[in-house]
């Protein structure tokens, strides 16, 4: 029965469905609206407007981080990633709690569990080494 009244709108002419069809939203107006889910760091854009350490710099932010903590940097590249997104909110004047605790949620993940001392510490590595 099903089937036969498939058939049957394959021959239905409804000239009257084009006219009011309405668009439907496209994929990317949904993804325009973005959520933050609480309890995460905002997470900056990347690349433009983000400073990135030069060698010499990276060197540096490394052996601050190891002064910190050595779990820190045992994956540097990420270690200077998220080094990057602390820079940002310090170029961004988010008051210094909030980049505190976005530096504790950030490094948190990459190696052992950080203070809120070792994120201190952290904004400070990123500070001098590239950030300043």
């Amino acid at each position: 029965m099903l089937a036969f009244g498939g058939v049957l709108s394959l021959f239905q002419d409804d000239e009257t469905s084009t006219a009011e069809a309405k668009p439907k939203p496209s994929a990317t107006e949904s993804a325009k609206k973005e959520t933050k889910p609480e309890g995460k760091p905002s997470a900056p854009a990347k690349g433009g407007g983000i400073p990135s350490p030069d060698p010499a710099q990276r060197a540096k932010l490394i052996s601050a981080l190891s002064a910190v903590d050595p779990g820190l940097t045992a994956k540097e590249d990420r270690a200077v990633s998220r080094a990057r997104d602390v820079c940002l909110d310090i170029k961004e004047g988010k008051d210094a709690a909030t980049v505190q605790t976005n530096t504790k949620m950030r490094f948190d993940g990459i190696g052992p569990s950080v203070t809120y001392d070792q994120a201190a510490d952290i904004v400070s590595a990123v500070k001098s080494s590239f950030c300043g």
